[in-house]
């Protein structure tokens, strides 16, 4: 009596709607995968490949963003010289960055 025939008729689902949206799905997850997933795996492989290869003498910077020079090598641990005669020990997989030779100058 209050809702008319003609709106009720119009809320029916349309037909044919369920491979299109199980495409739409599947493309979104492709989507995904190249702009998010893919590219973060990258990074983490580049990032344990550099951790793996860390030795006595390389210059880094860690995650806290502390620059200096490691002075020991551990299976879990690392040494870092950050001032003369001032060592702090860090996880390897604390360390962010591997600097070029040189940058630092001022620890000895």
């Amino acid at each position: 009596m209050l809702i008319s025939p003609a709106w009720a008729q119009a809320s029916a689902p349309a037909a044919g709607g369920g491979i299109e949206s199980m495409l739409l799905i599947v493309a979104m997850f492709g989507v995904m995968y190249f702009l998010m997933i893919r590219p973060q795996m990258k990074r983490a492989k580049e990032h344990k490949t550099m951790v793996e290869s860390l030795q006595k003498g390389d210059e880094v910077i860690t995650a806290g963003g502390i620059l200096g020079r490691i002075s020991k090598v551990d299976d879990q641990y690392v040494t870092v010289a950050i001032a003369a005669g001032v060592e702090i020990q860090a996880q390897r997989a604390a360390i962010q960055t591997v600097l070029p030779k040189g940058t630092i100058k001022t620890i000895q």
